[in-house]
């Protein structure tokens, strides 16, 4: 009860905040304000006794229908919206292309829930199953990439290749980072600010950072405005507790399916960083080891490396990474 009562009196909080300090790029938690590049579907799902929406996008080929389709996993901080120049050379070369926001994420539900890899690879399969998909290439950015692998682990018969794009997880965070619990990340998740959420993109994600990646900053950041902005932040921090304590990466030799490994090798990301001294960042968190190790231990895959390249290739150098992918489908 007592739990309940203060997490109100924090939403009452915002939005008296908000309502007399409302800015020109405040953004609704589900980024109804937010334009996607491609027509938004609703797949209804029902869980823990609630009614919720998971938003996708299914972008049919623009030329020459070749009767494959991919289906693209974000990373945490993102959505459906940072795929646009993936969605468009796919659709160019033939594929039909299916982009899903996670529960909790972009511009699904944000459901106090249970989040569990499992559970969104089944609802993902569900997804498929009602498009009449049986079959297709998983391509998982960072956090998609720990789904995408778990998606492969449960569904193989269901994945043509596993397309891993810096996938976290292939460290075992609970071996070097401290533990917090959902709620002290939850008080993390509330100071978020433009400043902060560039700063960390800067740090965190880019080698270089260029102007068109201040729409990036301004998506994460603009729902921190929003007087439902708790919310926000306590399902970011229930993910948070997902991805630090279901790890993949002592399963990834019983991977089953063709993988391609596409790797920054300037990509230094660890979840949980900011818990770390200098020291400890300096030993974890670097991909142009961690990618070789991985690639060792799935049978059978690709690795595909980029120079000057930090988490997001898709992004920082986009020419290269999507003629590696188109060249891996």
């Amino acid at each position: 009860m007592f739990k309940n009562l203060r997490y109100a009196f924090v939403c009452l909080i915002f939005a008296a905040t908000n309502l007399y300090a409302q800015k020109a790029d405040t953004l609704s938690i589900t980024l109804e304000n937010v334009k996607y590049a491609y027509p938004v579907k609703y797949f209804p799902i029902n869980t823990e006794g609630q009614n919720l929406r998971m938003a996708y996008m299914d972008v049919s080929p623009t030329k020459g229908a070749n009767g494959s389709t991919v289906i693209l996993f974000h990373g945490k901080n993102f959505g459906g919206y940072y795929w646009t120049n993936v969605i468009k050379a796919l659709t160019e070369r033939g594929y039909r292309v299916i982009v899903p926001d996670q529960i909790g994420f972009g511009k699904s539900s944000k459901a106090f829930i249970h989040y569990s890899f499992h559970q969104l690879a089944q609802w993902n399969k569900e997804l498929l199953e009602s498009l009449n998909i049986p079959k297709c290439y998983v391509l998982g950015h960072s956090m998609g990439g720990m789904l995408a692998t778990r998606y492969a682990l449960m569904f193989p018969e269901r994945v043509e290749k596993l397309l891993l794009e810096d996938p976290i997880g292939l460290e075992d965070y609970r071996t070097f980072v401290p533990y917090v619990n959902t709620e002290a990340q939850y008080q993390t998740e509330l100071k978020a600010t433009a400043e902060s959420v560039r700063k960390y993109y800067q740090n965190s994600y880019f080698t270089t950072w260029k102007p068109e990646y201040e729409e990036l900053v301004r998506i994460a950041s603009g729902v921190s405005y929003s007087a439902d902005f708790p919310r926000y932040a306590k399902v970011a921090a229930m993910t948070f507790t997902m991805i630090y304590e279901q790890p993949v990466v002592y399963e990834f030799a019983n991977l089953k399916v063709p993988t391609v490994l596409f790797i920054g090798k300037q990509d230094k990301t660890i979840v949980g960083k900011g818990l770390l001294s200098a020291a400890q960042q300096a030993s974890h968190g670097q991909y142009n080891v961690l990618g070789k190790q991985t690639a060792a231990m799935i049978p059978g895959s690709k690795l595909i490396e980029f120079n000057e390249c930090g988490h997001i290739p898709h992004l920082e150098v986009p020419t290269e990474f999507l003629v590696a992918l188109l060249g891996s489908l």
